[in-house]
């Protein structure tokens, strides 16, 4: 895999796409969705295996993915709780709580990450 980079992309779950939003940067990764109101479709958190909602307006689904995008738990989160580390997670899926399911996205599933004007990711 190439180098991550924040930006614009598109989250493909079975024959869903889905607007997805890239954290990379140190800068964009401790931002996460702090201070927004909610998200239209999801933002990808990447290098990291777990995530926090201290000072979020809002609840989210949190999927955490393996190294081949394939979704290894997800579970919703309530502003202001300290989520689990899952040890096997190498990126994070935030969307606002109830997205996920509505996406047929659940453990088992594999995703595909698509970056606008960059290479494929995932596959």
């Amino acid at each position: 895999m190439g180098k991550w980079t924040d930006g614009p992309g598109t989250l493909t779950v079975a024959a869903r796409e889905v607007p997805l939003e890239v954290a990379a940067s140190c800068r964009a990764r401790r931002r996460g969705l702090l201070g927004r109101d909610g998200i239209a479709g999801a933002l990808l958190i990447v290098r990291t295996n777990s995530v926090h909602t201290f000072g979020m307006r809002f609840p989210i689904d949190v999927a955490h993915l393996d190294g081949s995008f394939t979704v290894r738990s997800v579970v919703t989160m309530r502003p202001g709780r300290l989520g689990m580390i899952r040890p096997r997670g190498r990126h994070v899926l935030e969307a606002e709580a109830g997205a996920m399911a509505a996406w047929g996205l659940e453990p088992g599933v594999r995703v595909r990450v698509d970056l606008t004007g960059a290479p494929d990711r995932a596959g």
